[in-house]
């Protein structure tokens, strides 16, 4: 991750400190390319960068700076097991198609219904203009999907938009609630 904790002056330069940060299980070529993405993004002699490891964090701006240390999940296995599928029956019958491996917040299509399987659980999340075909057909898939592994039972979430749980918004890279339209 990348945090910018930019300093008031009073000429209103840009200063302050960037922290690229390192979690414990990331991968060499991840933690530098974090940091080069830093140092190309603030290339400016008023900000200092500082790449941290996880749990070499000061507890002075990079933590008040994020509202104060809070426990945060430190197991990310299940994003090996994540698959995102559209359910759409936009022409003319209903299909299931898994999204790339790569998917964000951005693939959830607004006119259907998306399922989610964390390998922990299956999420059934419907777009604001999904039809009540798309519903009946999308849940049908999903109860399928969370029993498709026997020797363990998966609870089924339903998920609205812009009413998505941290389960839920934890298995996209990058989640913003900036994203979401003002109510």
């Amino acid at each position: 991750y990348i945090l910018y904790v930019p300093f008031e002056t009073e000429d209103e330069s840009e200063s302050g400190i960037v922290y690229a940060w390192i979690g414990s299980k990331a991968a060499l070529e991840e933690a530098k390319l974090i940091q080069d993405i830093a140092e190309d993004i603030f290339n400016n002699p008023w900000v200092s960068l500082q790449v941290l490891n996880e749990g070499e964090e000061p507890e002075n701006f990079f933590w008040v700076a994020l509202g104060g240390r809070k426990p945060y999940d430190t197991d990310a296995t299940f994003m090996e097991y994540t698959r995102l599928f559209r359910c759409s029956n936009e022409k003319g019958y209903f299909t299931v198609a898994e999204k790339c491996s790569d998917f964000c917040q951005d693939d959830l299509a607004d006119d259907d219904i998306m399922i989610l399987d964390n390998g922990e659980q299956v999420f059934l999340w419907l777009g604001a203009r999904c039809s009540e075909v798309e519903i009946k057909l999308a849940y049908k898939s999903a109860q399928h999907m969370r029993i498709k592994q026997p020797d363990r039972s998966r609870k089924l979430f339903l998920t609205l938009k812009n009413k998505e749980s941290k389960r839920f918004t934890k298995c996209f890279h990058g989640w913003s609630e900036h994203k979401k339209p003002p109510e």
